[in-house]
């Protein structure tokens, strides 16, 4: 019953032009910020070394760092959306309620929508990783330098931590569509959250030492620290991607972020089996 559910979800996310509208954004995103940026800045600076530096970082051997730069804020920003639209809309349009009273359990049709989001995240990963490569090869080629590229291991980790930053992001959309039972004000809540709250938090670590430690728990700290481990350019003032800092290791990062994601998944499940759907 659970994979009917699946199979119901991913045709309801396939035929919503939302969805399309934000992997598209996402992934114009990353072509640009991540290649066709720092590429115009090399053809265009006046400086050697950033222009070098500018370089190295659109080259197939960076390719797992710089496709999942963005994964740690604006990227989850992005699929927290996704999960905020997957899971309020189905109490603002009423749907939810029809689909109960026909033979799935809450469950199973809860089950089902994340497993539909789970194949839409790894699909979103594919092509990310797909365009990241498509776009480093012809960047190389057109300087006329060796396609040296990663290892298929370093891949395969970096597609791995992708889906787990994106999951985390996306299940905590569907927790605060599924609490505030509608898309408005868990957009609203979540973007203020992953673009302001740990912001700032990160920004007062320095004048209160308790924030310091406060920050090494967040999820956007943690996600941010993974992808640095990757090999993604941190943040700094000269530069580099917003919300990457390697504030912990790659593995407490890891297990922080799968403990969001079954926490998410966990309270939203509760909230949707437990409540009135009305």
């Amino acid at each position: 019953m659970m994979f009917a559910s699946a199979s119901a979800e991913l045709l309801k996310l396939r035929k919503r032009p939302a969805i399309w509208v934000l992997a598209g954004v996402w992934l114009t995103l990353l072509t640009f910020f991540g290649y066709l940026l720092p590429y115009l800045g090399y053809v265009t600076g006046d400086s050697s070394a950033p222009r070098s530096g500018a370089l190295a970082d659109t080259l197939p051997a960076n390719l797992v760092g710089n496709a999942v730069a963005g994964y740690a804020l604006f990227g989850g920003a992005i699929v927290m959306i996704l999960g905020a639209l997957v899971a309020g809309s189905e109490y603002g349009w009423g749907t939810l309620k029809t689909v109960l009273t026909q033979r799935p359990g809450r469950t199973s049709v809860y089950a089902g929508s994340l497993v539909a989001l789970a194949a839409v995240l790894l699909a979103l990963v594919l092509v990310g990783f797909g365009l990241s490569a498509a776009a480093s090869a012809t960047i190389a080629t057109a300087e006329s330098l060796p396609l040296a590229w990663p290892a298929a291991t370093d891949v395969l980790t970096g597609i791995a931590a992708g889906w787990l930053i994106l999951g985390m992001w996306c299940l905590f959309g569907v927790l605060l569509g599924t609490l505030t039972r509608g898309t408005a004000m868990a957009i609203g809540l979540g973007l203020v959250w992953a673009l302001v709250v740990e912001n700032l938090v990160r920004a007062s670590s320095a004048v209160l030492d308790v924030l310091g430690t406060v920050q090494q728990g967040l999820p956007g700290v943690n996600a941010g620290s993974l992808v640095a481990a990757l090999g993604a350019q941190g943040e700094s003032p000269e530069g580099g991607t917003p919300g990457v800092a390697p504030v912990v290791d790659g593995t407490q990062a890891t297990l922080v972020l799968v403990g969001f994601a079954v926490a998410f998944a966990v309270i939203a499940g509760l909230l949707q089996a437990r409540r009135d759907v009305i």
